[in-house]
């Protein structure tokens, strides 16, 4: 083992996703010098998350990621934005974090739905997947008496590093009870709720410093700089966001994952009342901003198509690029699904041909892409460049798909891990390093593309 004063300082990233956990290390000039990819640890029979084997998770991550060579000058953590935990003093979990995505969350949103009533500043619909309904789940558990504090899943690594319980402004707006123009909670939800505001720590802007980071584990293993910082994180697409602003200000960063996530910083707040379908949270170094996005389900609507395996072998070949689409890309026999509300389905005048269906799904998603970044532009800036990052922007016939329907061009970025990699800017920023934006994240290409629809 190389003892500290042999090895780099570098800044960690940490991407806590719902499939995946992600690190990156990132040194001084901005080059990814270390990556580290492990699937979220959950148990076997519930989509549940223990908070304390996720942060056992992300030390062993973070040790692996600095190796022999770096040592952590700082760390910084984003990702999901609803789950989190009931703590003790000593900051161990009570309970464990529902999902977001569980489908126990249904009936308890249900039922309190007539005591929360309507809220038209906090910044985000008001549905089963919020903060506030973990917290009503969270109260029903055994030994919540001791509970001293909510943390936020994401907020969690970085309060254990710190000893300090707080709470990241773009993680608070997801919670359904933070007015995020005001920064204040929305007392009657949370009491309706948590129980209590007692329970919800400061919040912090995302970017701040929160203290120093402790870790007798990363200090036994010699990686752990004498000067080490924790950062506040916060939500993965406002800071992936917020990295993709640093290349070009005002840009939209069109991220295609398991859902497709349209976002953008803007200067000021939107003005007036906002779209139902768009969320707003505090801007990120721009305490005067906001952060704008919004969510259309992706997989879910593939998943469902490909139930039909003729259909899911026509997908494969549109989506590698293998096959062109037909004219039924612009057919409107595809009706996806949406959140909470109906389910995918064929329109009744759809084709029965494979290669016609997939076709037709490709068109309906990318317009529904397509009207995210409408939305999204028209609260930011209407002629904002869009980027393009995930998984899916891998894809060129995917992308040959939206762009022949959209008639726009994408930006790509080459960088797997933008959210990782945005986290890592934001703790470098904090502690005074000036890395390269365009060498942490640069656009892989300017793909112009259309050449398979018109194949």
């Amino acid at each position: 083992m190389g003892t500290s004063s042999q090895r780099v300082d570098a800044v960690l990233g940490i991407d806590i996703g719902s499939t995946n956990l992600k690190v990156v290390a990132l040194d001084a000039a901005g080059h990814v010098v270390a990556r580290v990819r492990r699937t979220t640890p959950r148990p076997a029979d519930s989509p549940s998350i223990d908070a304390a084997r996720l942060f056992d998770t992300i030390e062993e991550m973070a040790i692996e990621a600095c190796a022999e060579r770096y040592t952590v000058a700082a760390a910084c953590a984003a990702g999901v934005g609803e789950d989190g935990v009931l703590v003790d003093a000593g900051l161990h979990p009570l309970t464990r974090a529902l999902a977001w995505f569980d489908p126990r969350r249904t009936e308890l949103f249900n039922a309190l739905r007539p005591v929360l009533g309507q809220a038209d500043d906090v910044g985000t619909a008001t549905d089963a997947a919020r903060t506030l309904i973990g917290w009503a789940w969270a109260r029903n558990q055994p030994h919540i008496e001791r509970a001293s504090s909510w943390l936020a899943l994401t907020d969690y690594v970085a309060c254990r590093w710190s000893g300090t319980t707080f709470f990241s402004d773009t993680l608070a707006s997801r919670t359904g009870a933070w007015r995020p123009r005001e920064r204040t909670w929305h007392t009657s939800r949370v009491q309706a709720t948590l129980g209590s505001t007692d329970l919800l720590p400061t919040v912090l802007r995302t970017g701040s410093i929160v203290g120093d980071l402790r870790s007798a584990r990363l200090q036994h293993a010699g990686v752990l700089s004498q000067e080490a910082r924790v950062v506040a994180g916060g939500h993965d697409h406002p800071v992936g966001g917020w990295g993709v602003h640093q290349l070009h200000p005002g840009a939209v960063l069109d991220s295609m994952g398991t859902a497709e996530v349209v976002v953008a910083q803007t200067p000021v707040p939107p003005p007036g009342p906002v779209p139902r379908a768009v969320d707003v949270s505090p801007g990120i170094h721009n305490a005067s901003g906001a952060t704008v996005l919004r969510v259309e389900e992706l997989a879910r609507n593939m998943q469902w198509a490909s139930q039909d395996p003729a259909v899911a072998h026509a997908l494969n070949r549109l989506i590698s690029g293998d096959a062109a689409p037909d004219g039924h890309l612009f057919s409107h026999a595809f009706l996806p699904g949406s959140a909470g509300g109906r389910p995918p389905s064929f329109a009744p005048h759809a084709p029965a041909d494979p290669l016609s269906r997939a076709s037709a799904v490709l068109g309906a998603l990318a317009e529904l892409g397509d009207r995210a970044i409408t939305a999204v532009r028209t609260l930011s800036a209407p002629d904002a460049p869009v980027f393009t990052a995930g998984g899916w922007a891998r894809s060129s016939g995917w992308i040959d798909a939206k762009q022949a329907v959209t008639g726009k061009v994408a930006h790509v970025i080459g960088e797997p891990e933008v959210t990782a990699v945005a986290a890592a800017l934001l703790a470098a920023r904090a502690v005074g390093w000036k890395p390269l934006i365009t060498t942490a994240l640069s656009p892989q290409s300017e793909v112009a593309l259309g050449t398979a629809a018109s194949r």
